[in-house]
């Protein structure tokens, strides 16, 4: 599904990643943890093809990430749905119209929208709040409908970047609830985060990074060489 070939990203003469090699399978579930400036968003921006290596390769599927046109990057971007701490939303428009808005863009009818919205929105338990707008939302709220945007396209990958940094722990329990169940109905999730509370109260897989590099790679409790 995710591949990392020899990765190494620097930004003028600082190594942001440092000749890193990683492989996510479909319908795997990864957190990646590490402290800031550990490397963890550089990875996201690599895969949602925002910002390309300076070495090696990184493959979605069949594709290059760091090879695909200007013109190719939007049909990887619909398989991957993206979370970010500080949310996106759009101030002056409802939750509704939120997660409507990305499939306005891709020109998806409007009954097609209609339908598809209010699913969304009912998978992230926010049915009653589709009129709401983000400054009548709790924290978690708005983090849910940026879950149900993100969740649209119906993509393969979902990645979140420090989702819950924003959120109390309650909050922050809803949500990893939510990353746990849209695992479970087959889409790979990629979690970035410098919580280890948070890592191991998912008992997954755990990258650990530092200063670019990956220190450890952890499945449930076993510790594969790196």
């Amino acid at each position: 599904m995710i591949a990392f070939h020899h990765v190494t990203k620097k930004y003028e003469n600082t190594a942001a990643l440092d000749d890193i090699n990683f492989k996510v399978n479909p319908g795997e579930f990864i957190s990646i943890i590490g402290k800031s400036g550990s490397g963890k968003s550089t990875i996201v921006k690599l895969i949602i093809g925002e910002e390309k290596p300076t070495n090696g390769r990184v493959l979605v599927g069949s594709s290059e990430v760091n090879k695909l046109t200007s013109d190719e990057m939007p049909a990887l971007r619909r398989q991957i749905g993206t979370i970010f701490q500080d949310y996106k939303l759009l101030p002056n428009m409802t939750a509704f119209e939120n997660v409507a808005f990305a499939l306005e863009m891709d020109g998806h009818p409007e009954h097609e929208i209609e339908n598809l919205v209010p699913q969304m929105l009912d998978m992230v338990g926010l049915v009653d709040k589709v009129n709401n707008f983000p400054h009548q939302l709790s924290g978690g709220e708005k983090q849910r409908v940026a879950i149900a945007r993100s969740m649209v396209h119906r993509p393969s990958v979902v990645i979140a970047d420090e989702p819950t940094g924003n959120l109390d722990d309650i909050n922050t329990e809803e949500i990893l609830k939510l990353l746990m169940k849209i695992n479970e109905f087959g889409t790979t999730v990629i979690l970035a985060t410098h919580s280890r509370h948070v890592v191991d109260s998912i008992q997954k897989r755990v990258i650990s990074l530092s200063n670019g590099k990956i220190v450890r790679d952890e499945e449930k409790g076993k510790y594969i060489i790196v």
